[in-house]
């Protein structure tokens, strides 16, 4: 591990935390989860990462290392080399969505920057030699545009970037080329989802050139009635124009997932609260339950707590469960590694020990 700062942390530590993303606060919080805004970056002296030899992915570690210590708001920053952390360390911060599935499976090479409180995460020789990210909790595209904008200029101050007049910056997918950028907004749409409205909503969305994905982003199904959706092009649009068209849609879907959850409510309430406490019922009284079905339950229990049917549990609360009960932050709890019956056990003892404690 190498640090940033005088306060590194370790992984152990971001256990005991929140993370910023998982607060349930920021406009439109019963709705919208998070806000999230990523740069693809390169150094124009080195190949891209998939053509690199060992050498040179060290190179781009080293010089990345300098610019964070060179950089004010990574100060306190925390530097891990991905090849001395063990595969529930590196499961355990992908599920926490500061880093990819692929950055943690092939590791070698590899490095991941993360601020204390989360918001800031880079990860440095994935596909592009940086990929900075931003994310908050809520629908805070300004507040997360202000401090990537920022971190950005300060990172390319001693090195500049890859760019090119005609193309923008320059990356290892073309699809990322131009701005380099990807604006995303992770959404909770279980009224869409109930009333069968979801796939007209993503169908349209599609075809407005924006791209719906899972729970941990490319590569992954909606699971519990989330979806991540992001801008598709970075190409021949301003950094401005593709936040205003993202925040447009987003918008929109928020209004459409109003409207369905105040129709639940009125034409159906009793079969959606009877839905509600039935998961709620299992949560706080099941032995063993999987990964999958918590995060269906959780969905409706979320949904519950928005619509004020269930009282006393706090949104920051059911989403931290949702990370919580999640493979790496189970094993990371018990100190050891478990058989997925064990976790299935361990899940069900702490969404009981959680909820009960405020019931």
């Amino acid at each position: 591990m190498r640090a940033g700062g005088a306060l590194a942390m370790k992984i152990d530590d971001f256990l005991n935390q929140k993370s910023e993303w998982l607060r349930g606060v920021g406009a439109h919080s019963d709705i919208v989860i998070s806000s999230r805004i990523r740069f693809a970056r390169n150094y124009p002296d080195f190949p891209f990462p998939h053509w690199a030899n060992k050498e040179q992915e060290q190179n781009v570690i080293e010089k990345a290392q300098q610019a964070v210590a060179q950089t004010p708001q990574l100060k306190e920053a925390t530097f891990f080399s991905l090849a001395e952390l063990d595969p529930i360390d590196k499961q355990f911060l992908v599920e926490r969505h500061l880093m990819s599935h692929e950055h943690a499976m092939r590791s070698n090479g590899k490095a991941l920057c993360m601020t204390a409180n989360e918001v800031i995460s880079i990860m440095i020789n994935e596909e592009d030699h940086l990929r900075i990210q931003v994310m908050e909790s809520g629908f805070e595209f300004h507040d997360v545009w202000q401090i990537i904008n920022k971190l950005d200029d300060e990172l390319s101050k001693k090195d500049p970037f890859a760019f090119s007049k005609e193309l923008g910056f320059l990356t290892a997918c073309p699809t990322n080329a131009g701005t380099g950028m990807r604006s995303s907004v992770m959404l909770h749409l279980p009224a869409l989802v109930t009333t069968r409205q979801i796939n007209r909503v993503l169908d349209a969305i599609a075809k407005l050139g924006f791209t719906t994905r899972g729970l941990y982003g490319e590569g992954t199904q909606a699971s519990g009635n989330f979806f991540q959706i992001s801008n598709q092009v970075s190409l021949g649009q301003s950094e401005t124009d593709i936040i205003n068209n993202l925040e447009g849609v987003i918008r929109q879907i928020i209004d459409q997932e109003n409207t369905a959850r105040q129709n639940l409510i009125s034409r159906h309430r009793q079969k959606i609260e009877d839905k509600i406490w039935r998961s709620y019922g299992t949560l706080m009284n099941a032995h063993i339950i999987s990964s999958q079905e918590t995060i269906e339950l959780l969905s409706l229990v979320r949904l519950g707590q928005d619509l004020g049917i269930i009282k006393g549990l706090e949104r920051a609360l059911i989403n931290e469960l949702f990370i919580l009960t999640q493979p790496a932050h189970l094993q990371k709890i018990e100190k050891k590694k478990l058989s997925p019956q064990e976790r299935d056990v361990k899940r069900a003892d702490l969404i009981r020990e959680k909820i009960r404690g405020v019931a």
